[in-house]
C-alpha cells in the first residue's frame, strides 16, 4: 500500500494534487498543531474538504495535543484512518475507542526515540501501527533505518496471529528506502517528496509499489 503524502503537495491545488496520485491505496494527511510539533499545517475544515473532492481514502495522522478531543471529529468527518502519537495522551486505548465508534479505524503512531514494547500489550486495540523513520514535524527529512526493528517486532506478531493490524511507516521513504522498509515487514508506506517532487505522481505511486512488493516477503 502506497499513501502519498501531501505534505509535500501544493496545499493552494489540494483538489488538483489528490487527483494526480489517482491509484493510490490512502492519501496521508498530516495535522500539525504547533504545540505536539513545531510546525503549523491544516485542520478539520481543510480535511472535510479534501474528502468532498477525492474518494482516495484519508489517512489522517494527527501529531497534536489532546486527541482525546480532536481526534473522533475526523472520524466522523468521514477519514477512513485516524492515527494519534502514543506520546501525546495517557489513554491510547481510550481514544482508539472514540475513533472507531465514530466511524473510523484507529491508528497509532511513535516516534523514532519511543519504544514499542510498553504498547505490544494495547495495539490488538487499533487497526494500524505508524512507525515514524523520522522526527515527526517537517517533510523532507533522512529516513531512520534503526526504527525498522520496531516494525520487525510487531510484524512477528501479525504472523503468528496474535495481532491483526497494518503496519505503515513515515518519513523519508523514497526509491533508495523503500526496499530495506518492505523487508521489515511495513504494509503501507508513506511517501511524500518521492511523489509528489516528480514529473508523474501517478507514476512515482506504481513504481514505489512494485519496488515494496519485490522486496517484502509477506506482500508476495
Amino acid at each position: 500500500m502506497i499513501a502519498p503524502s501531501i505534505l509535500s503537495a501544493d496545499f493552494a491545488r489540494l483538489a488538483a494534487e489528490a487527483e494526480a496520485v489517482a491509484g493510490a491505496d490512502w492519501l496521508h494527511v498530516d495535522v500539525m498543531d504547533a504545540h505536539f510539533v513545531p510546525n503549523l499545517t491544516l485542520g478539520l475544515p481543510v480535511v472535510e474538504s479534501l474528502l468532498k473532492a477525492t474518494n482516495i481514502p484519508l489517512d489522517c495522522h494527527l501529531m497534536i495535543e489532546d486527541p482525546a478531543r480532536w481526534a473522533p471529529p475526523y472520524a466522523e468527518a468521514g477519514a477512513y484512518n485516524v492515527t494519534f502519537h502514543a506520546e501525546a495522551t495517557d489513554d491510547p486505548s481510550a481514544v482508539a475507542r472514540d475513533i472507531r465508534a465514530a466511524g473510523a479505524k484507529a491508528g497509532l503512531s511513535v516516534k523514532p526515540g519511543t519504544p514499542i514494547e510498553p504498547y505490544l500489550e494495547i495495539l490488538r486495540d487499533f487497526d494500524t501501527l505508524l512507525v515514524m523513520s523520522v522526527e515527526p514535524g517537517f517533510g523532507g527529512q533522512s529516513f531512520l533505518p534503526e526504527v525498522l526493528s520496531k516494525a520487525k517486532a510487531v510484524r512477528a506478531l501479525v504472523d503468528s496471529g496474535d495481532l491483526r493490524l497494518i503496519v505503515e511507516i513515515d518519513g523519508g521513504i523514497n526509491s533508495d528506502t523503500i526496499e530495506q522498509a518492505a523487508e521489515a515487514g511495513i504494509d503501507c508506506f508513506v511517501a511524500g517528496s518521492a511523489v509528489y517532487n516528480t514529473a508523474d505522481p501517478a507514476v512515482a505511486v506504481r513504481d514505489l509499489r512494485a519496488r515494496a512488493a519485490r522486496a517484502s516477503h509477506h506482500l508476495s
